[in-house]
């Protein structure tokens, strides 16, 4: 099956966030054109072609991933391209001639049974956030999120952020794959400070839909942290979960939490 490519005019929808990665004046002390479009944007414009070839089901149980290398800037035409092969797809989005970002998606027949939801634990925002180092991102704790009712405007407006031209996230009032990996963004930042941070990368295994009316949550565990060239990362083994009840994906999420441009420029 032939898959055209996907060309989408990125946005960012972070500019105003605390992570100021995502702000031109920051991004461009660091060396950078200006604002990242976050790479939950990306991971969204990445869904868009296996979606297409293998519809709702993928949404279900399919699997995507994506590793980040350069970033993407607000207006400029992010092309993803898909090339399918006897596993699944290959992913990559060039903007502006250079490839950002590299990844695949699958459709398995045969999958391992999903964890648990008892195997992650709930936990409410901590209420005393600090500064990200190696003690407030330890490894083994466990990280939850604000929750996220999923309103009918929310989603109008998330749909016209991701600029996703699919017509079942509206018509069947589908929470978007992008906003569901959102929030193991959110474990981060709803419980430590972090003045300029990078998401570069997600394996995710999708479990379940959310939808309209839906309150999603997180339940994250710190798997790693380390310094590498200069920056400092963190892994997370993820759950995202609809009203406290469905698993909607489990993912392995990493991030630079302290580039070394920040370390620096202090």
């Amino acid at each position: 099956m032939s898959i055209p490519p996907y060309q989408v005019s990125a946005f960012n929808t972070a500019k105003a966030s605390e992570n100021k990665i995502h702000d031109d004046a920051t991004a461009q002390r660091f060396g950078f054109k200006g604002g990242f479009v976050g790479g939950v944007n990306v991971y969204a414009y990445m869904s868009h072609q296996p979606l297409q070839r293998w519809g709702r089901p993928w949404l279900e149980r399919g699997t995507g991933s994506a590793k980040f290398g350069k970033p993407v800037y607000e207006n400029d035409i992010a092309e993803v391209t898909a090339v399918e092969d006897a596993e699944g797809m290959e992913l990559t989005v060039h903007s502006q001639g250079v490839l950002c970002a590299t990844g695949r998606a699958a459709l398995p027949a045969n999958l391992p049974p999903p964890p648990a939801l008892s195997d992650f634990k709930a936990l409410a925002p901590r209420t005393d956030r600090v500064t990200a180092d190696e003690t407030s991102l330890k490894v083994g704790d466990w990280l939850g999120m604000t929750p996220l009712p999923i309103t009918d405007g929310f989603h109008a407006q998330d749909l016209q952020d991701i600029r996703e031209s699919d017509p079942i996230y509206a018509r069947e009032k589908i929470v978007h794959t992008g906003t569901i990996i959102r929030c193991c963004n959110w474990a981060l930042t709803h419980n430590v400070i972090l003045p300029a941070w990078i998401h570069m990368g997600s394996t995710v295994r999708n479990l379940g839909i959310a939808h309209v009316g839906d309150t999603l949550n997180v339940r994250a565990r710190i798997t790693k942290n380390y310094k590498h060239k200069g920056h400092k990362w963190v892994e997370l083994d993820a759950m995202v979960v609809a009203n406290e009840t469905t698993p909607i994906i489990q993912a392995t999420h990493i991030a630079i939490y302290r580039p070394r441009q920040l370390a620096e420029a202090a």
